[in-house]
């Protein structure tokens, strides 16, 4: 496998999400690596400058390919800068459009993108590393990374921007203290705003894990993701979900009873409390990497490398 990303290539920060790179004119470079790295697949990953490159390249030498839809971007879009659904969903539709297939996390989002006029829609669900993300008992002890706030322990993990609609979790009125893991630019007006919240910054790896485990809810308030991920590592990390009934949530917990689904999260986040770990690992085990895999390989549109000819 090769992987073409923005480490490769000059780069400038995406708006809002400046530690995700964009590389800039990437077009020739990335016709020379897929030359060199003669694929018998392409599979394109995301829409930004790179996917589009890589696009042109297939398109103009009749190349398959495939690509994901892994973020609403339309609403994120919307979110932060008004721009209308229809038109950004328009673009999308483009991008996707000449796809042999358009690989899609769950039911609710592939049927969201059928309305919305997609089609060449396949299935590629997550997996999760339940090796690293497990209970882990230390975690909630004196030592732990959580030790001293009052419990129960309502955490939230992932991006601190609007399109999360994190606002709606640190509004609600519950007992004990609420966490938030993770960075970005709504973190410096969340915190002046709620000093009661303990914002904790990005973390990775052993020490996210780590922070999952010292949780009791994880609370998830998006109603714009594809999928949640974040959702599964808490789940094998013990804890059980609180959320809105919204594709992503419905998708990874629909009738488990390792999560409750509410439109009054208040509710939904204190009737989680009795949900027990052993619920919550027990579902999350049911998302392995090697069905993942599987269905990413089914997904790919195989072409014989002698197709690609040299770049013009």
């Amino acid at each position: 496998m090769v992987l073409v990303t923005p480490d490769r290539f000059r780069s400038l920060p995406c708006p809002t999400y400046p530690e995700i790179r964009l590389a800039v004119k990437p077009g020739r470079k990335v016709a020379r690596l897929i030359q060199a790295a003669q694929p018998c697949a392409i599979h394109i990953a995301t829409e930004g400058p790179l996917g589009w490159a890589a696009r042109r390249y297939c398109l103009k030498r009749g190349i398959p390919f495939t690509t994901a839809y892994h973020t609403k971007f339309p609403e994120y879009i919307q979110a932060r800068w008004r721009v209308p659904l229809a038109l950004s969903y328009a673009v999308m539709r483009r991008f996707h459009g000449a796809s042999s297939r358009v690989m899609v996390a769950t039911k609710g989002i592939e049927d969201e993108l059928v309305r919305r006029g997609f089609r060449n829609i396949g299935r590629w669900s997550r997996g999760v590393d339940t090796e690293t993300f497990r209970p882990r008992p230390e975690c909630r002890g004196e030592d732990g990374p959580l030790a001293g706030l009052p419990r129960p322990i309502f955490l939230y993990v992932g991006r601190v921007a609007v399109e999360k609609n994190i606002q709606a979790f640190l509004d609600l009125d519950l007992p004990g203290s609420k966490v938030v893991v993770g960075d970005g630019p709504q973190m410096e007006a969340l915190r002046r705003k709620h000093p009661e919240v303990r914002f904790v910054g990005a973390r990775f790896g052993e020490d996210l894990a780590c922070h999952y485990a010292a949780g009791d809810v994880f609370v998830f308030p998006s109603r714009t993701d594809t999928f949640g991920l974040v959702l599964l590592e808490a789940l094998a990390s013990g804890l059980p979900v609180a959320a809105y009934p919204v594709p992503g949530p419905l998708d990874v917990i629909g009738q488990s009873p390792a999560g409750v689904l509410s439109e009054d999260l208040r509710q939904a986040a204190l009737d989680a409390l009795t949900i027990t770990p052993e619920t919550c690992r027990a579902h999350a085990l049911s998302f392995s990497w090697t069905a993942c895999t599987r269905q990413f390989l089914d997904n790919l549109r195989p072409f014989e490398a002698g197709r690609l000819r040299s770049a013009a």
